[in-house]
């Protein structure tokens, strides 16, 4: 930042945080809960026309029953490559062909997978949380050059600290609501 200047640089600090709050939710959303969601297959990757696609480009999935997903292939010569990746995705899921469309029954998890996912949306939660702790750094190294140049005063640099402060609290207290949502879902029965 050349000028520093309090409105774009807060807006961007917030910008910052909202995008590792919304990049744990983005993890989240795929893990397994033992409920079919759409979203579980989001970063499953197809390799079909020769390149490496997200599987939302070839086929549609929706989630007909809560343990059922469905996934219509949109052409006929791509259902194997699906099937294929659904399947090396890493996932626990068993596709049933049945023409163009497979379905995806979702397996109980075990105890011992349960806690496995839970520990894993833990695991995002404390990544989301570095991550806004990162932001934080920046936004003080900021204020402090700013200060030491002579663009704000040592009593502006400690109340827009605070600012900064209250942007990372917020996000870490979204970050760990999110989690413990996660991990209550994955622990219900």
């Amino acid at each position: 930042m050349a000028d520093f200047e309090p409105g774009p640089w807060k807006a961007d600090l917030e910008r910052r945080t909202t995008g590792a709050v919304d990049a744990l939710k983005h993890d989240l959303a795929g893990l397994r809960t033992g409920r079919a969601n759409t979203s579980l297959l989001d970063p499953v990757q197809v390799e079909v026309y020769g390149a490496m696609m997200p599987l939302s480009q070839v086929a549609t999935v929706t989630a007909p029953e809560s343990r059922m997903l469905s996934v219509q292939v949109w052409d006929r010569s791509n259902v194997t490559p699906v099937e294929k990746a659904i399947r090396s995705a890493g996932l626990g899921l068993n596709p049933i062909t049945d023409g163009q469309t497979l379905r995806l029954p979702i397996p109980d998890m075990t105890e011992e997978r349960r806690k496995e996912m839970a520990k894993l949306a833990g695991s995002y939660g404390e990544k989301a949380k570095i991550a806004a702790r990162n932001v934080r750094r920046d936004g003080m190294d900021v204020l402090k050059a700013a200060e030491k140049k002579g663009k704000i005063s040592q009593d502006e640099q400690k109340r827009l600290e605070t600012d900064v402060q209250k942007i990372t609290d917020k996000a870490i207290a979204d970050i760990d609501a999110a989690a413990a949502a996660k991990e209550k879902e994955i622990m219900a029965r």
